[in-house]
């Protein structure tokens, strides 16, 4: 994760930009009296929002406990079903 002030986030925000696409890279930007915020790319926030739902309500309950059951022994096996 790199860290970046303000006003070379301004005067460079090409490289910072190619930097977060190019690297998969987290750039937080610190900010003088303002709150800090994170650059990332577009894929790496879908990435997180589908990750984000899919451990979210119902969800979650049914993965952990799938993960749970093979990690038990619990498993079924079936065959590929050819068209």
């Amino acid at each position: 994760m790199k860290v970046v002030n303000y006003t070379d986030l301004r005067v460079n925000l090409k490289k910072w930009m190619d930097l977060v696409i190019d690297d998969v890279e987290e750039l937080i930007v610190k900010r003088k009296d303002n709150k800090d915020l994170v650059i990332i790319s577009l894929e790496e926030y879908n990435s997180l929002k589908e990750t984000n739902y899919l451990l979210s309500g119902n969800n979650r309950e049914v993965i952990l406990r799938s993960l749970q059951d093979a990690k038990d022994g619990k498993l079924e096996k079936h065959d590929l079903i050819e068209e």
